[in-house]
């Protein structure tokens, strides 16, 4: 009887330790600051003098978990069988040329614009890139949870491990595309409430990215404040983009929003329009500041370091993989839209 008691004790205490720790871990979380992002514009944007929009709108009234969708705990459970899907679509390297494997990383699933970033990501480098197969979309959002691994760190160096194991390190290129709200000590947020993410710093990125041999990359961070991450992740053979400078808020987020500015200007429009990165990140520089004149704004001065060798290695990528027709943006379907055709629970 006492044996039995001892081993009730030690497993009640366990689960109080355990739910304890899930509720600070959580509450210790990096919060964003304040972004000052105002609605994303159309292709050809019109004047809109509405103040920016903060980073805490929920996507589903009172952040409720969506109707007919796995529980939080199925949520988990499935994570390995949709990285193994996802990955299971990845396809060998093209022999003689120089490839690409790109990874999308919508981080907050509060809000739809980032869903729509990453789905785009996927199309344009799958259409016309001629990247099909080659690219894994992690995404936090309420309509992709039985469709799509979640954006969080475990998953995030799954992937790269996937992709690692595909390309030849000495030649091909990684493209890591993340986009989500920033906060000024230069993190940035994973979330996908109530699920207890990790949060990736500037410092914590590097070191998720030099476990793997990649030597070309670009790393393109969509979010405020993300042009601190540029001095860790800054070296030979790395090209990374950013959307502000370290202390600055970019814009575009929100409920009335389908993309960030950055995301628009430099995805939707540059490189639709340009193949070449360093071209399509000018172009999208001068595109935001214009909008951010216009909207009477803080400017967000993306930026851009070219470590030594990237540029003629994208370079030689892009003469040999020329790029095929623009592809139109069309919003990814919202967690109610896509309620109809969503998978079974696991």
């Amino acid at each position: 009887m006492r044996t039995f008691l001892i081993a009730l004790l030690a497993f009640v205490l366990g689960v109080t330790a355990a739910t304890v720790f899930h509720a600070n871990r959580h509450a210790s979380r990096p919060s964003p600051a304040p972004v000052a992002r105002g609605d994303a514009p159309s292709t050809n944007p019109v004047p809109n003098r509405e103040p920016p929009m903060g980073g805490d709108t929920a996507l589903l009234p009172d952040q409720g978990w969506p109707n007919n969708a796995p529980t939080p705990e199925q949520v988990i459970y499935s994570q390995a069988d949709l990285l193994d899907k996802s990955i299971a679509q990845l396809k060998p390297r093209t022999p003689g040329k120089v490839n690409l494997y790109a990874i999308a990383f919508a981080g907050d699933g509060s809000e739809n614009v980032f869903r729509n970033e990453s789905e785009f990501f996927e199309q344009l480098f799958s259409k016309r890139f001629g990247a099909a197969g080659h690219v894994i979309v992690l995404e936090n959002n309420p309509a992709a949870l039985t469709t799509r691994p979640l954006a969080d760190w475990s998953n995030l160096e799954s992937a790269l491990d996937a992709v690692a194991d595909k390309m030849d390190s000495s030649q091909d290129i990684l493209l890591l595309y993340l986009t989500t709200h920033g906060s000024e000590d230069h993190t940035l947020l994973v979330d996908m409430d109530p699920l207890p993410l990790d949060q990736i710093s500037a410092n914590d990125l590097p070191g998720i990215l030099d476990e793997h041999p990649f030597k070309y990359k670009v790393v393109i961070v969509n979010a405020c404040y993300s042009g601190g991450f540029i001095p860790p992740l800054r070296g030979d053979g790395t090209m990374v983009i950013t959307a502000a400078r370290s202390d600055r808020s970019s814009f575009g987020c929100g409920e009335q929003s389908e993309l960030t500015w950055f995301g628009h200007a430099f995805l939707v429009d540059a490189l639709n329009r340009d193949g070449n990165f360093a071209q399509a990140f000018k172009s999208a520089r001068m595109e935001v500041a214009r909008w951010e004149k216009r909207d009477g704004y803080t400017p967000s001065e993306p930026q851009i370091d070219e470590g030594s060798g990237i540029a003629k290695q994208l370079a030689l990528w892009e003469k040999q993989n020329p790029p095929g027709v623009s592809v139109p943006f069309r919003p990814a379907p919202t967690a109610r839209g896509a309620a109809a055709t969503s998978a079974p629970h696991h």
